[in-house]
């Protein structure tokens, strides 16, 4: 008779996946059960009860790390550390904000039923699998989890075909992206014996590989199945169109949760697992991060639509980030997650006006709908002003220090011309977002036949784009306790 193992599980460190998954479950099982369809305020409740949960139990593991340290469980797949903890909460945090900018605009828009939840629900639980994933394989489930939910929430509104051919292309090419990471981590497996990042490490740093052609191969798909993931150039066709077409709440649950889980993957593959061969990759992320920052910049100055114009800003943010990583230095890593940690919220915050603007269809897009938007509603357009602001980098904004970090930390690694690069294409970028911002403040022009109507700013939104705007200006006036956060953190992901 054969007797099955099972591995030791350390509940305090899955704990996040399970709440999330759990309420999505919930929702799913309510919404079948329930006689017509399940109200979106008691979706919407059950989301943000779930986020507020997940902060919770973050504070209990991080207690738990201080007294302690870190840990792996489920036979080492799984990884608790001050960095998953970290960017577990940055997504939880995210995920609360997009539900109540969402729950506004299903109400707005007569979408009923608890649709966008439960896939917010379970697309986030992907997202922080990923960043506490100690195995290529868990890290690729997570991968998954992640992408089959926001694959559906980008085709969620069925009245536009705009929305479902946007979901197409990221399902096909989300998945081609899949595939190459797979295929990327058999053959990490081929050459090292092992998908455990742990395992990994001590492998190759107790071994001289005379032949390493497979790791090297493998190591470059991995990279380049992130790549399409964070959209870093050339692999970014996908974002401008995914990011215009899907609703606008559901951009911006995209643009904040699959960069904290794909960057907080990437750090560790190629640090933690690939740490001794990271000399090898970074000609590879140089180019990257080169040609990210540069086309990310040049392709937003033409742009008129504001969901493509965020597109493309996300792609240059995505080459910042990537500085972090490149360096490969506790210093970077820390620069990494704040970055993200800022970020996240900021963008949310971003498309939560933009979804109010939009308007009913989520159809005015175009900038000159925002011309006079500060002078008709100062509290909003200042709002606005000062998220674009932030994601220019400008000073007393998180953005600022976010920047400066990511840039530091590649000068210390020698990088010099990379962090040049990457300055003057956020010079670039400050063109598109001061234009944007001046927009807001111009005189609208009577010889253009606009509808600039009073922008209509349910609670649940402003209370959104309030907890943005204060994360931007408090860490950009007091960044130190979030840096202090975050280079305790990355003390125990760093090898």
């Amino acid at each position: 008779m054969t007797t099955v193992t099972l591995p030791s599980i350390h509940y305090l460190t899955i704990a996040p996946v399970l709440i999330l998954f759990g309420a999505s479950l919930f929702l799913l099982i309510a919404s079948a059960l329930w006689r017509g369809t399940l109200a979106t305020t008691v979706a919407t409740a059950t989301t943000v009860v779930a986020s507020v949960a997940v902060v919770v139990v973050n504070v209990f593991q991080w207690r738990d790390l201080d007294a302690h340290g870190p840990g792996t469980t489920v036979a080492h797949a799984v990884l608790l550390d001050g960095f998953s903890v970290v960017a577990t909460a940055v997504i939880a945090v995210s995920l609360g904000l997009a539900a109540l900018v969402a729950h506004d605009w299903a109400r707005r828009e007569g979408v009923r039923g608890p649709e966008y939840q439960i896939l917010a629900l379970a697309a986030s639980a992907g997202a922080v699998l990923m960043t506490q994933a100690n195995d290529l394989v868990v890290i690729f489930l997570g991968l998954e989890i992640l992408s089959l939910g926001l694959y559906v929430l980008v085709a969620l509104d069925r009245r536009k075909s705009e929305s479902a051919e946007a979901a197409l292309k990221y399902f096909i090419l989300g998945g081609f992206a899949s595939a190459v990471f797979i295929y990327g981590a058999a053959l990490v497996y081929g050459a090292t014996g092992s998908t455990n990042l742990s395992t990994i490490s001590y492998f190759l740093g107790a071994n001289v590989q005379l032949r390493p052609g497979l790791l090297l191969a493998g190591g470059a798909l991995l990279l380049v199945g992130f790549a399409f993931k964070i959209a870093a150039v050339p692999f970014h066709m996908w974002s401008p169109d995914v990011y215009e077409g899907a609703p606008t709440p559901v951009t911006g649950l995209m643009a904040s949760i699959v960069k904290v889980g794909a960057f907080a993957a990437l750090l560790r593959v190629m640090i933690s697992g690939l740490g001794t061969q990271l000399a090898t990759y970074r000609p590879i992320m140089w180019v990257l991060i080169v040609l990210t920052t540069v086309v990310g910049a040049a392709l937003a100055l033409p742009q008129r639509n504001a969901k493509r114009l965020l597109a493309y800003s996300s792609i240059n943010h995505a080459g910042f980030i990537l500085i972090g990583v490149w360096a490969g230095t506790a210093r970077g890593a820390g620069a990494t997650l704040f970055y993200v940690a800022t970020y996240a919220p900021t963008v949310v915050a971003t498309f939560a006006i933009v979804t109010l603007v939009g308007g009913l269809g989520d159809e005015r897009h175009a900038l000159e709908s925002y011309r006079g938007l500060a002078r008709r509603q100062p509290w909003l357009g200042a709002s606005l002003a000062v998220l674009l602001l932030s994601q220019l980098g400008a000073p007393l904004t998180s953005g600022f220090y976010a920047k400066y970090a990511v840039l530091a930390s590649a000068v210390d690694a020698n990088g010099t011309i990379v962090a040049l690069v990457a300055l003057l294409s956020a010079a670039v970028a400050a063109t598109f977002y001061l234009r944007w911002t001046v927009v807001l403040y111009a005189e609208p022009d009577e010889s253009d036949d606009l509808d600039l109507a009073r922008v209509v700013v349910p609670r649940a939104t402003s209370l959104a784009i309030g907890a943005g705007v204060v994360v931007t200006l408090l860490f950009g006036l007091w960044p130190g306790p979030l840096v202090t956060l975050a280079q305790h953190a990355t003390l125990y992901f760093l090898p």
